[in-house]
């Protein structure tokens, strides 16, 4: 492992990103069920990869036997390309005007969310067809995108009959897919919010009922995310969109107590560990304080360690004073506030800590494991923040 520059990386475990998707796969297709057809994944690489890189995780998932890909914007599905990935790849947020040739370029599959990105994209299809040999013409393909009550992206039940109007007018596009995004999937009676996810699931079908009656085949159905795989099989339908589950964690469930049952229910293993070395010791007094503000003052003769990563690199700021960094196969405590570019811990009760040693933020360090979900739940966010917050001048080293 060789790199230049600070000694800051992080490793991603391609075996088991694999690992991951087969186990997920196995999963939603249980032998007892006996499906024609397989459910499909569609693997979910925005964002970088969760932060573990876009292109080499997902050609890894490609070779693994993920079946799609979906991804944020056009950029993120022109880099998939580029790198050489050949399946199907969704651009979950839609386009915006002015990319749809960018989307034909490179058959990237775009999500509608509005009726009237339909007459967009027809225009440049027919363009596109115009183009082509005699005989050879093709409809191209898009998902519908239906906002089943988040709030957020996709039309509305009310819309589907103003969309079938749309689409009957667009001879070059085809309806290729349907599906909707659960706001809440992982919360559960009696927490509050609990009932959203069925009644979000009733309008789909509803609305998915009025489609077939207008005449029109909505395609592959696809509803669950990374906590309905987990835990709603009746959302599987057709194909499902695992996330953060491919890189090794489930959602924070609640009740909290549902949280062990799913990680039974579908063991998964992290794929990132975040590391750097130890580039300064120092022995503080009583009464020191230790980095800006000086937050953290000891109170007893203490051992301090400057690791080369900050929140520049992905360490989140918050975990200053709270969060803790395995040392030697020991946790020891963060003190003081995070810096840009260096992290301060107290290794005062782990001995032979010397410069050059390796830290883990999170991530597995030999037969010890500092879980990527316990740190989040220590300040109060979700594991794909901290995923996605390590910053490109991290180096990733990818193992196989």
């Amino acid at each position: 492992m060789k790199f230049v520059g600070r000694p800051v990386w992080a490793e991603v475990d391609l075996a088991a990103l694999a690992d991951n998707l087969r186990a997920i796969r196995r999963f939603v297709n249980p032998p007892k069920e006996r499906r024609k057809t397989p459910r499909k994944t569609l693997a979910i690489v925005k964002g970088n990869g969760y932060g573990h890189g876009s292109a080499p995780v997902a050609k890894a998932l490609e070779k693994a036997g993920a079946d799609w890909f979906g991804v944020t914007c056009s950029s993120e599905g022109i880099e998939l390309r580029q790198a050489g990935v050949k399946r199907p790849i969704l651009v979950l947020t839609s386009f915006w005007p002015g990319e749809e040739e960018l989307l034909l370029d490179h058959q990237l599959t775009p999500a509608i969310t509005r009726c009237e990105q339909l007459e967009l994209l027809e225009r440049a299809a027919a363009r596109r067809a115009g183009k082509r040999a005699a005989g050879r013409s093709q409809r191209f393909p898009f998902h519908l995108k239906m906002d089943s009550g988040m709030n957020r992206l996709g039309i509305s039940p009310e819309e589907v009959d103003c969309f079938v109007r749309q689409l009957a007018r667009c001879p070059h596009l085809r309806l290729d897919g349907i599906f909707t995004h659960f706001a809440s999937s992982e919360v559960f009676p009696p927490a509050p919010g609990g009932e959203q996810t069925p009644e979000q699931g009733k309008l789909f079908w509803t609305a998915l009922d009025r489609l077939r009656v207008l005449g029109v085949d909505p395609g592959t159905v696809h509803l669950a995310n990374s906590a309905a795989i987990a835990s709603r099989p009746e959302t599987w339908a057709d194909m499902v969109r695992p996330g953060v589950i491919l890189y090794g964690y489930h959602p924070g469930y609640d009740p909290p107590g549902l949280r062990e049952e799913m990680e039974s229910r579908l063991p998964l293993k992290p794929v990132m560990s975040l590391r750097a070395r130890v580039i300064g010791l120092r022995d503080v007094a009583p009464g020191g304080g230790v980095g800006y503000d000086a937050v953290f003052v000891a109170t007893r003769p203490s051992r301090i360690a400057v690791l080369a990563a900050g929140y520049g690199d992905g360490v989140h700021r918050s975990l200053g004073n709270r969060g803790k960094v395995l040392v030697r196969g020991r946790l020891a405590p963060i003190v003081g506030i995070v810096s840009m570019d260096v992290t301060m811990v107290d290794v005062t009760d782990v001995p032979g800590v010397s410069l050059g040693d390796i830290t883990t933020f999170y991530g597995r360090e030999g037969r010890h494991l500092l879980p990527a979900n316990a740190v989040a739940r220590e300040i109060g966010t979700v594991t794909s923040d901290l995923l996605c917050g390590v910053s490109q001048r991290v180096p990733r080293f990818y193992l196989r």
